[in-house]
């Protein structure tokens, strides 16, 4: 299965990003988009940003995510 991850930029260093969601942070290339800025959510696949989104749209897809792990329904 493949997920991608809604996740807060906190620093950008050129192409690369580093994001942060409950305290986990990783560094993803934003090669595949533009425009994105600190602060913005974006969602991570496999090391890289694919879609900028917004913060509500991040809080329910994170609650979603949430919900599966709760019930099973989703490897940790």
């Amino acid at each position: 299965m493949c997920l991608g991850v809604p996740m807060q930029v906190k620093s950008i260093d050129n192409e690369m990003a580093r994001c942060e969601i409950d305290g986990v942070q990783r560094d993803a290339s934003l090669m595949m988009i533009d425009g994105v800025k600190v602060g913005d959510y974006v969602l991570i696949h496999a090391g890289f940003a694919i879609e900028r989104i917004d913060e509500d749209e991040a809080q329910r897809t994170l609650d979603a995510l949430r919900s599966a792990l709760d019930l099973g329904l989703v490897p940790e």
